[in-house]
This record gives C-alpha cells, sequence and structure tokens, in this order.
C-alpha cells in the first residue's frame, strides 16, 4: 500500500514511518526541511501550501501534525480542516495522531481526561485545542478519517514492545492498572489501523498491554 505522513519529522510521526518502512510499505514522508526518517520518497512541503494532487494516489495518509505555543494551538483545527479539505470525497483514508486528554472517563461520556483534578494545567490549552479538532473532525462525512487516541501516558522514549491493546472512546488501562503507551508501540498501532481500515469515521485509542 501507499503511505504518506504529513510532518514526518517529528517524534511521532518518525516512529510512524520506521514501523511502516520495516513492513516493507510504499512511504512517503511529508516535510518541510530536509527528510530526517526513513522515508525514501519525500514530498517537501509545508503542509498547508499541500494540494489535492500532491496526495492523490496514496490509500492513506497520517497526520502527525503538532503544535505547542498558545499562538500555534489554533493551528490543530486549521491543518486538520485542510487536509480533510483536500482529501474531501476521495477513498483515501486520513488517520489522525491524537490527544488522550479528550478520552471520556466514564460511561456517559460527560467528563474527559483533561476534566480530571490531576490533568496538569500546562496541558489543558493544548489538550483542549486537539479537542476542538477532533470534534470538527467528527463533523467531516466527506472524509474517510480515524483519530487514533494515544494512553495518557504517551512515552516518546518508551520501549517497543510489540504489544497494545486498541481501545475506544474511554480511556483504557492495561492490567497493571496502568495507561501508557510507547511512541514505537503507538506507531505499530496506527500502521496497522492504516493497513486495516477498520474505524473509518471513528475515535479509537491504545494502550501497551
Amino acid at each position: 500500500m501507499k503511505l504518506a505522513v504529513v510532518c514526518a519529522n517529528g517524534k511521532a510521526g518518525l516512529r510512524i514511518v520506521e514501523e511502516a518502512v520495516s513492513r516493507g510499505l510504499d512511504v512517503t514522508a511529508v516535510v518541510r526541511e530536509e527528510n530526517r526518517s526513513a522515508a525514501r520518497a519525500v514530498i517537501q512541503k509545508d503542509l498547508f501550501d499541500l494540494t489535492a494532487a500532491d496526495l492523490a494516489g496514496f490509500d492513506a495518509v497520517v497526520d502527525a501534525f503538532g503544535a505547542w505555543t498558545p499562538e500555534t494551538l489554533p493551528l490543530h483545527s486549521r491543518s486538520l480542516a485542510h487536509l480533510c479539505d483536500i482529501l474531501s470525497g476521495t477513498p483515501t483514508c486520513l488517520l489522525v495522531v491524537g490527544g488522550a486528554g479528550s478520552l471520556y472517563v466514564n460511561p456517559e461520556h460527560t467528563a474527559c481526561v483533561a476534566d480530571g483534578p490531576d490533568f496538569p494545567d500546562a496541558f489543558k490549552p493544548l489538550a483542549a485545542a486537539m479537542a476542538q479538532a477532533l470534534a470538527e473532525l467528527r463533523q467531516r462525512a466527506d472524509v474517510r478519517w480515524t483519530y487514533l487516541s494515544p494512553a495518557a501516558d504517551f512515552q516518546p522514549g518508551g520501549a517497543r514492545t510489540g504489544s497494545y491493546t486498541l481501545g475506544g472512546e474511554e480511556l483504557t488501562r492495561n492490567a497493571k492498572g496502568e495507561s501508557v503507551i510507547s511512541y514505537a508501540d503507538y506507531a505499530i498501532a496506527m500502521v496497522d489501523e492504516a493497513v486495516s481500515g477498520n474505524h473509518i469515521q471513528q475515535r479509537i485509542s491504545a494502550v501497551s498491554a
């Protein structure tokens, strides 16, 4: 299959490209600067300059965009809307590297991780921006999207165990009662989903087993 990873030079993007390449997939890195990922094919272009022609022919596109500063947080919504617009009406799947703050913590789906008393204040603006982008994504019936949230403890330097549990809209814990996943294991879940396409127009989540 043909897979494009947008923002492939980021922490999540690098891991996802590495995982996809290791499986023999035809992977293209979409980057603004020199490609640092394991992909050999490259589209060197800003996300907001991408066109429908740039992404034509891909079976799936992974959106690994991230913004962290107060002035750039609105770009979560803008970037996702742009990718949706250029993939609208196509058979290409759009898979989004999401956040954990919007995962529900009750069966009624009235409270989220970010609402909890232990959620750090410093991360609340980021969680709110990503939750807003997800809410807008849910309205896009014209796009074959899947939103993959990580566990609450998303570890860049965590080990690749090769095992994970797939969850849904609610925060999922492993047998030890932990909600944790490494970037490497998250990449496995993302590439599995890109290949299978089992959760179109759904938000799912992943936790290390």
